[in-house]
Protein backbone atom coordinates (compact mmCIF):
# COMPACT_ATOMS: atom_id res chain seq x y z
CA UNK A 1 0.00 0.00 0.00
CA UNK A 2 1.00 3.26 -0.70
CA UNK A 3 0.11 6.54 0.54
CA UNK A 4 0.89 9.37 -1.31
CA UNK A 5 0.67 12.30 1.88
CA UNK A 6 0.79 11.89 5.45
CA UNK A 7 -0.03 14.79 8.40
CA UNK A 8 1.46 14.15 11.25
CA UNK A 9 -0.11 16.88 14.00
CA UNK A 10 1.75 16.84 17.48
CA UNK A 11 4.37 14.50 15.77
CA UNK A 12 6.50 14.50 18.36
CA UNK A 13 10.14 11.90 17.16
CA UNK A 14 7.73 10.81 14.53
CA UNK A 15 7.35 7.27 15.82
CA UNK A 16 4.15 6.98 13.41
CA UNK A 17 6.67 6.72 10.81
CA UNK A 18 8.13 3.77 12.42
CA UNK A 19 4.83 2.35 12.72
CA UNK A 20 3.84 2.72 9.08
CA UNK A 21 7.58 1.16 7.81
CA UNK A 22 6.48 -1.70 9.86
CA UNK A 23 3.15 -2.21 8.44
CA UNK A 24 4.55 -2.20 4.95
CA UNK A 25 2.61 0.80 4.22
CA UNK A 26 5.22 3.31 1.55
CA UNK A 27 4.18 7.19 1.58
CA UNK A 28 5.13 10.41 -0.11
CA UNK A 29 5.46 13.67 1.49
CA UNK A 30 5.02 13.41 5.63
CA UNK A 31 4.66 16.51 7.32
CA UNK A 32 4.79 16.63 10.56
CA UNK A 33 3.83 19.31 13.46
CA UNK A 34 6.04 19.80 16.48
CA UNK A 35 7.68 22.42 18.05
CA UNK A 36 9.85 20.42 20.96
CA UNK A 37 13.31 21.13 19.21
CA UNK A 38 14.68 17.87 20.49
CA UNK A 39 11.74 15.70 19.48
CA UNK A 40 12.34 17.20 16.13
CA UNK A 41 16.19 16.09 16.13
CA UNK A 42 15.37 12.86 17.00
CA UNK A 43 12.67 12.72 13.63
CA UNK A 44 14.89 14.05 11.43
CA UNK A 45 17.87 12.10 12.59
CA UNK A 46 15.62 8.91 12.00
CA UNK A 47 13.44 10.33 9.06
CA UNK A 48 15.23 13.32 7.34
CA UNK A 49 12.87 13.23 4.46
CA UNK A 50 10.27 14.79 7.24
CA UNK A 51 9.13 17.51 6.35
CA UNK A 52 8.42 20.40 9.50
CA UNK A 53 5.55 22.28 9.09
CA UNK A 54 5.70 23.87 12.66
CA UNK A 55 3.12 24.65 14.98
CA UNK A 56 0.08 22.87 14.50
CA UNK A 57 -1.73 26.37 15.71
CA UNK A 58 -0.31 28.22 12.76
CA UNK A 59 -1.25 24.97 10.71
CA UNK A 60 -3.82 25.66 7.72
CA UNK A 61 -5.27 22.95 6.79
CA UNK A 62 -6.08 24.22 3.10
CA UNK A 63 -3.08 24.29 2.37
CA UNK A 64 -2.58 20.93 3.12
CA UNK A 65 -4.64 20.07 0.43
CA UNK A 66 -6.26 16.35 1.07
CA UNK A 67 -3.77 14.65 2.73
CA UNK A 68 -4.39 10.29 2.55
CA UNK A 69 -3.89 10.13 5.87
CA UNK A 70 -4.33 12.71 9.33
CA UNK A 71 -2.47 11.82 12.66
CA UNK A 72 -2.84 13.18 15.94
CA UNK A 73 -1.97 12.46 19.16
CA UNK A 74 -2.86 15.68 21.28
CA UNK A 75 -1.37 16.39 24.69
CA UNK A 76 -2.76 14.31 27.34
CA UNK A 77 -1.95 16.08 30.82
CA UNK A 78 -5.26 17.87 31.00
CA UNK A 79 -7.54 14.73 30.44
CA UNK A 80 -5.30 12.37 32.52
CA UNK A 81 -6.20 10.80 35.44
CA UNK A 82 -2.95 11.40 37.25
CA UNK A 83 -3.12 15.06 35.81
CA UNK A 84 -4.90 18.33 37.48
CA UNK A 85 -7.99 17.56 35.89
CA UNK A 86 -8.53 20.87 33.95
CA UNK A 87 -9.51 18.84 31.00
CA UNK A 88 -10.71 21.29 28.13
CA UNK A 89 -9.60 24.00 30.58
CA UNK A 90 -6.16 23.00 30.04
CA UNK A 91 -4.03 25.08 27.30
CA UNK A 92 -2.51 22.02 26.00
CA UNK A 93 -5.88 19.72 26.25
CA UNK A 94 -7.63 22.59 24.45
CA UNK A 95 -4.93 21.55 21.26
CA UNK A 96 -7.34 18.79 20.89
CA UNK A 97 -9.35 21.90 18.92
CA UNK A 98 -6.66 22.35 16.45
CA UNK A 99 -6.89 18.89 15.41
CA UNK A 100 -10.48 19.29 14.92
CA UNK A 101 -10.02 22.51 12.67
CA UNK A 102 -7.36 21.04 10.31
CA UNK A 103 -9.37 17.67 10.55
CA UNK A 104 -12.17 19.84 8.33
CA UNK A 105 -10.09 22.51 6.93
CA UNK A 106 -8.24 19.57 4.94
CA UNK A 107 -10.51 16.15 4.57
CA UNK A 108 -8.33 14.12 5.21
CA UNK A 109 -8.99 10.36 3.17
CA UNK A 110 -8.25 8.48 6.40
CA UNK A 111 -7.71 9.79 10.34
CA UNK A 112 -6.62 8.96 13.56
CA UNK A 113 -6.54 10.59 17.43
CA UNK A 114 -4.78 8.79 20.20
CA UNK A 115 -5.48 9.96 23.51
CA UNK A 116 -5.18 8.64 27.71
CA UNK A 117 -8.22 7.09 29.21
CA UNK A 118 -10.08 10.18 30.67
CA UNK A 119 -13.15 10.47 32.35
CA UNK A 120 -16.42 9.28 30.21
CA UNK A 121 -17.77 13.06 30.02
CA UNK A 122 -14.74 14.25 28.78
CA UNK A 123 -14.41 11.23 26.22
CA UNK A 124 -17.81 11.50 25.15
CA UNK A 125 -17.13 15.18 24.15
CA UNK A 126 -14.50 14.35 22.18
CA UNK A 127 -16.73 11.35 20.32
CA UNK A 128 -19.59 13.58 19.66
CA UNK A 129 -17.40 16.38 17.69
CA UNK A 130 -15.01 13.42 16.34
CA UNK A 131 -18.71 11.15 15.19
CA UNK A 132 -17.59 8.06 16.05
CA UNK A 133 -16.42 6.26 19.17
CA UNK A 134 -13.12 5.30 20.45
CA UNK A 135 -11.38 1.92 20.95
CA UNK A 136 -9.59 1.35 24.04
CA UNK A 137 -6.47 -0.57 23.60
CA UNK A 138 -3.84 -1.68 25.81
CA UNK A 139 -0.01 -1.93 24.14
CA UNK A 140 0.14 -4.70 26.79
CA UNK A 141 -0.82 -7.01 23.78
CA UNK A 142 2.18 -5.78 21.65
CA UNK A 143 4.99 -4.39 24.12
CA UNK A 144 6.01 -5.52 27.32
CA UNK A 145 4.61 -2.47 29.05
CA UNK A 146 0.97 -1.33 30.17
CA UNK A 147 -0.03 1.46 28.23
CA UNK A 148 -3.92 2.10 27.84
CA UNK A 149 -5.09 4.38 25.17
CA UNK A 150 -8.08 5.44 23.60
CA UNK A 151 -7.91 5.47 19.55
CA UNK A 152 -10.55 7.29 17.06
CA UNK A 153 -10.70 6.96 13.08
CA UNK A 154 -12.48 6.91 10.13
CA UNK A 155 -11.70 2.94 10.13
CA UNK A 156 -12.42 0.00 11.91
CA UNK A 157 -9.94 -0.73 14.23
CA UNK A 158 -9.98 -4.16 16.25
CA UNK A 159 -7.53 -5.53 18.74
CA UNK A 160 -4.28 -7.64 18.26
CA UNK A 161 -3.41 -10.99 19.16
CA UNK A 162 -1.02 -11.04 22.14
CA UNK A 163 2.58 -11.04 21.19
CA UNK A 164 3.37 -12.05 25.30
CA UNK A 165 6.13 -9.97 25.80
CA UNK A 166 7.56 -9.28 29.00
CA UNK A 167 10.07 -7.06 31.36
CA UNK A 168 12.20 -9.63 31.36
CA UNK A 169 12.17 -9.41 26.99
CA UNK A 170 14.01 -6.07 26.96
CA UNK A 171 15.92 -5.02 30.13
CA UNK A 172 19.47 -5.09 29.71
CA UNK A 173 21.55 -7.57 31.68
CA UNK A 174 20.66 -6.51 35.04
CA UNK A 175 19.87 -8.24 38.49
CA UNK A 176 16.99 -5.78 38.82
CA UNK A 177 14.26 -7.50 37.03
CA UNK A 178 11.25 -6.28 39.03
CA UNK A 179 8.88 -3.82 37.63
CA UNK A 180 8.42 -1.09 40.27
CA UNK A 181 7.84 3.20 40.79
CA UNK A 182 8.56 5.90 43.16
CA UNK A 183 5.42 7.25 44.32
CA UNK A 184 5.04 9.98 46.68
CA UNK A 185 2.98 9.61 49.67
CA UNK A 186 1.81 10.23 52.84
CA UNK A 187 1.80 7.23 54.91
CA UNK A 188 -0.56 9.28 57.45
CA UNK A 189 -2.70 12.54 57.09
CA UNK A 190 -0.40 15.55 58.11
CA UNK A 191 2.71 13.88 58.12
CA UNK A 192 5.16 15.16 55.38
CA UNK A 193 5.56 13.36 51.74
CA UNK A 194 7.54 10.09 51.77
CA UNK A 195 8.96 8.66 48.26
CA UNK A 196 7.75 5.54 48.32
CA UNK A 197 9.26 1.71 46.24
CA UNK A 198 6.04 0.18 45.00
CA UNK A 199 6.85 -3.23 43.78
CA UNK A 200 4.40 -4.50 41.26
CA UNK A 201 4.97 -7.86 40.76
CA UNK A 202 7.91 -10.51 40.85
CA UNK A 203 6.69 -12.81 37.81
CA UNK A 204 9.14 -13.57 34.90
CA UNK A 205 5.42 -12.28 33.07
CA UNK A 206 5.69 -9.02 34.35
CA UNK A 207 4.92 -6.07 32.51
CA UNK A 208 6.45 -2.29 32.98
CA UNK A 209 4.57 0.22 34.26
CA UNK A 210 3.33 2.48 31.40
CA UNK A 211 6.13 5.11 30.42
CA UNK A 212 5.27 8.58 31.28
CA UNK A 213 8.02 11.54 31.02
CA UNK A 214 8.87 11.14 34.66
CA UNK A 215 11.91 8.39 35.02
CA UNK A 216 10.60 7.29 38.53
CA UNK A 217 7.24 6.28 37.74
CA UNK A 218 9.13 3.27 35.80
CA UNK A 219 12.11 1.51 37.59
CA UNK A 220 13.52 -1.44 38.26
CA UNK A 221 14.23 -3.57 41.36
CA UNK A 222 15.51 -6.71 43.27
CA UNK A 223 13.34 -6.27 46.12
CA UNK A 224 9.86 -8.39 46.57
CA UNK A 225 6.55 -7.11 45.48
CA UNK A 226 5.34 -4.98 48.25
CA UNK A 227 5.57 -0.94 49.39
CA UNK A 228 9.04 0.13 50.57
CA UNK A 229 9.11 3.95 52.35
CA UNK A 230 11.71 6.27 52.18
CA UNK A 231 12.79 4.80 48.83
CA UNK A 232 15.92 7.64 48.05
CA UNK A 233 16.95 8.19 51.78
CA UNK A 234 17.63 4.44 52.57
CA UNK A 235 19.00 3.86 49.13
CA UNK A 236 16.74 1.29 48.16
CA UNK A 237 18.07 -0.85 45.32
CA UNK A 238 16.24 0.20 42.16
CA UNK A 239 17.17 2.23 39.03
CA UNK A 240 15.30 3.63 36.32
CA UNK A 241 15.17 2.49 33.29
CA UNK A 242 17.99 2.73 30.60
CA UNK A 243 17.15 5.05 26.86
CA UNK A 244 17.84 1.48 25.66
CA UNK A 245 15.43 -0.01 27.42
CA UNK A 246 12.67 2.93 26.82
CA UNK A 247 12.83 2.59 23.47
CA UNK A 248 12.71 -1.21 23.52
CA UNK A 249 9.27 -0.71 25.48
CA UNK A 250 8.06 1.67 22.69
CA UNK A 251 8.85 -1.07 19.97
CA UNK A 252 11.69 1.15 18.33
CA UNK A 253 14.98 0.44 17.57
CA UNK A 254 18.31 0.58 20.41
CA UNK A 255 19.75 3.64 18.80
CA UNK A 256 16.45 5.88 18.12
CA UNK A 257 16.73 8.42 21.04
CA UNK A 258 20.49 9.35 19.93
CA UNK A 259 21.90 12.71 20.02
CA UNK A 260 19.81 13.48 22.72
CA UNK A 261 20.44 13.71 26.47
CA UNK A 262 18.60 11.14 28.79
CA UNK A 263 16.49 13.38 30.42
CA UNK A 264 15.32 14.04 26.96
CA UNK A 265 14.53 10.49 26.03
CA UNK A 266 12.31 10.06 29.03
CA UNK A 267 10.52 13.04 27.72
CA UNK A 268 10.15 11.55 24.40
CA UNK A 269 9.34 8.01 24.96
CA UNK A 270 6.64 9.32 27.62
CA UNK A 271 4.79 11.26 25.15
CA UNK A 272 5.88 8.86 22.02
CA UNK A 273 3.22 6.08 20.36
CA UNK A 274 3.94 2.47 21.32
CA UNK A 275 5.04 1.63 17.55
CA UNK A 276 4.18 -2.30 17.98
CA UNK A 277 0.20 -1.13 18.55
CA UNK A 278 0.20 1.90 16.24
CA UNK A 279 1.36 -1.20 13.30
CA UNK A 280 -1.38 -3.41 14.50
CA UNK A 281 -3.76 -0.43 13.64
CA UNK A 282 -2.10 0.96 10.05
CA UNK A 283 -2.71 -2.70 9.15
CA UNK A 284 -6.20 -2.66 10.09
CA UNK A 285 -6.11 0.49 7.84
CA UNK A 286 -4.64 -1.65 4.90
CA UNK A 287 -7.78 -3.67 4.89
CA UNK A 288 -9.95 -0.86 4.30
CA UNK A 289 -8.18 1.78 2.55
CA UNK A 290 -8.59 2.59 -0.89
CA UNK A 291 -5.11 4.87 -1.39
CA UNK A 292 -3.17 4.68 -4.96
CA UNK A 293 -0.85 1.44 -4.77
CA UNK A 294 2.31 1.80 -6.01
CA UNK A 295 3.90 -1.45 -7.43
Amino acid sequence: MYIPEVVSLFDGASMAQVALRKANIGYGRYQAAEIDKHAIAVAQSNFPETQQIGDVRTVSGAELGQPGLLLAGSPCQGFSFSGKGLNFNDPRSKLFFEFVRILEESNPQYWLLENVVMKKEHQDVISGILGVEPVKLNSALTSAQNRVRLYWANFPITEPEDQHWALQDVIQASTMRHPAAVRGRRAHPNQPVVQWLEVRSESPDAKSNCLTTVAKDTVVTSLPKGKYPDAFARKLPFRNYTTVERCRLMNLPDDYCRGVSTNQAVKITGNGWETGMITHIFECLTKHATFTLKN
